[in-house]
């Protein structure tokens, strides 16, 4: 049962990364989105799909599909198709309450009144009880088994992190991420190559830095070197996230496809992946790398390749003025 809860658990994070990150994408297939607002679905009425931010959600009617609430005040009192997912959640059942396949509960409360029925898998794991395993296991607690829900957490909030940068980003500076992600398709080895060549470098200075900061000149080296490496890391990753959900779009016959929805579907693609103990580590790795690859080789998108010569024009040859004939 525990080994179930797990997964469970895994599975609603998994979930709510494919669909609480892109509200874009949920929105083309008719769902109803929520940032901070109230959302009422009333009696006589119907929705596909449900992805809410905080705020207050009451549900009479039915939705079709999934929900998924992070942080709201959620009322059920009608019929949901599929599963309910909530993060931080207040969530209370009403007599009249039917939700067709799985609860998960991570944070948040939730209250559950006679008459309600759930036909999956109830999941709920309280606050309370995941700060109590966090200090009771200490530093063991914290790798053991029986305190895997908080590393999923952990990593559940990196993304959250991460999307609020490609919001960010890709928002701001949606040619550069267009431009810079065309040639990371047409030139991914040695995108990787210079990746590997700059980790390197930077990972030499930091060291040097480092030992330099015995006599305080290398602090503020260290510290330029941790911005400069923020701002790469940060442009080149929503970059990859880009081309990963291009990728993905184009394998479900999508042509075309938004930077902030090509990198938000691109972000929970390789959240996915990263959950996966070993190769996850690795995939990030690879993924670092071609981050550093293309934010230096396109010098932020500014340009296809920075390292490419530019091309000069023959210079046309000076014309000689016609001489008059000698008389």
């Amino acid at each position: 049962m525990k080994n179930k809860t797990l997964i469970w658990l895994g599975s609603g994070l998994v979930v709510l990364l494919a669909a609480g990150l892109v509200p874009l994408l949920a929105a083309q297939h008719g769902a109803e989105v929520g940032y901070k607002k109230d959302i009422r679905i009333g009696p006589q009425s119907e929705q596909a799909q449900l992805v809410a931010w905080g705020g207050t959600v009451n549900i009479e009617g039915k939705i079709r599909k999934d929900v998924l609430v992070v942080g709201s005040e959620v009322t059920i009192s009608g019929e949901i198709g599929d599963s309910f997912v909530g993060i931080g959640a207040r969530v209370l059942l009403k007599p009249t309450a039917v939700i067709h396949k799985d609860l998960v509960i991570l944070g948040g409360t939730l209250v559950r009144e006679d008459g309600s029925v759930v036909k999956g898998d109830t999941v709920y794991f309280k606050s309370d009880e995941i700060r109590q395993r966090f200090l009771k296991g200490g530093f063991r607690g914290l790798f053991g088994a029986a305190f895997l829900p908080f590393i999923l957490i952990i990593k559940f909030v990196s993304l959250l992190i991460w999307a609020v940068f490609v919001v960010i980003v890709a928002g701001l500076f949606p040619k550069n991420v267009t431009r810079a992600a065309g040639e990371m398709r047409r030139s991914l080895g040695p995108v990787l190559l210079t990746g590997f060549v700059a980790a390197a470098a930077f990972t030499f200075l930091m060291v040097f830095a480092a030992v330099l900061s015995i006599i305080l000149i290398g602090i503020p080296i260290l510290i330029a070197l941790s911005f400069a490496a923020i701002v790469i890391k940060v442009f080149g990753r929503v970059v990859v996230y880009y081309v990963a959900g291009q990728i993905t779009a184009k394998a479900f016959n999508r042509t075309s496809i938004s930077p902030i929805g090509g990198a938000m579907l691109g972000l929970a693609v390789v959240g996915f992946i990263g959950f996966i103990p070993i190769i996850g580590g690795l995939f990030s790795f690879f993924l670092s790398l071609l981050a550093w690859g293309i934010a230096l080789r396109t010098k932020f998108g500014l340009t296809e390749n920075w390292f490419r010569k530019a091309s000069q024009s023959p210079v046309p040859p000076a014309q000689i003025p016609p001489q008059n004939p000698q008389p």
